[in-house]
């Protein structure tokens, strides 16, 4: 990318965008204008392949048989690893988190190959579905504060010994392992469970994707009230007592 211009791709609307996912990429694309970057939105469906030379790539959660499609054509076309490779960067929710990893169970309750760039297994839940908001803190070397966000999913997902968790939660079940983790990263490569859209709640997160894509340590200060606003509202309805 050049000094003050940026590729954003959002990764099959058509098939991974439930919850409000969509949100985050208008959340990315918002503050990187407010820092006078020029952005270039591409929204890819699934007929259509993927470029590689995007910067960031955003994947949201979506149903189980999507999901299973949305890996398959992943595989064949092969653009978003290739993305990789050339540095971009990628942040993934939910069903695209699970995608991201090395497998996971799709809709007909078989091991469905994945991405392999997050070194991740998912497998289906026995117990009861995880449900509901959550807080956590996040790795502090991301330097983010609190995290907020809202889960809806059946998988369980075991980190391996290269992913690092992305946040450990102080309420909800994350990853739904009950080791407290959530997500998982690696220097380019994020995925977490949270929608809300999870960049509404947590505007930092995007902020960290533009620095990494930009490849600095700060960005121009901006307005944060809406944001700091709406921050407050959800961890305060979180924290209340039933």
């Amino acid at each position: 990318m050049s000094d003050n211009s940026l590729r954003l791709v959002w990764v099959y609307p058509d098939l991974l965008s439930t919850y409000g996912d969509q949100g985050n990429a208008l959340v990315v694309e918002r503050r990187a204008r407010q820092r006078g970057l020029d952005v270039q939105r591409v929204d890819v469906r699934s007929d259509q392949p993927i470029p590689t030379s995007g910067d960031i790539y955003l994947i949201g959660g979506g149903e189980d048989r999507p999901q299973r499609l949305a890996a398959e054509r992943l595989l064949r076309d092969g653009g978003l690893e290739r993305a990789v490779s050339n540095g971009a960067i990628v942040f993934s929710v939910c069903a695209g988190y699970q995608i991201l990893g090395k497998e996971f169970v799709n809709d007909q309750g078989q091991r469905q190959e994945g991405l392999g760039l997050l070194d991740v297994v998912t497998v289906r839940g026995e117990g009861e579905r995880c449900v509901g908001d959550v807080l956590g803190d996040i790795d502090p070397r991301l330097g983010l504060p609190q995290l907020t966000g809202f889960e809806n999913h059946q998988g369980v997902t075991h980190l391996g010994p290269t992913a690092k968790a992305f946040a450990r939660v102080s309420m909800g079940r994350g990853n739904g392992t009950g080791d407290g983790t959530e997500g998982a990263y690696n220097d380019t490569v994020f995925g977490t469970y949270m929608h809300g859209p999870v960049m509404a709640r947590n505007p930092h997160i995007a902020d960290l994707l533009l620095k990494l894509a930009l490849d600095v340590n700060a960005l121009p200060a901006i307005d944060d009230r809406w944001y700091e606003a709406l921050r407050a509202e959800r961890i305060a309805a979180a924290t209340q007592p039933a």
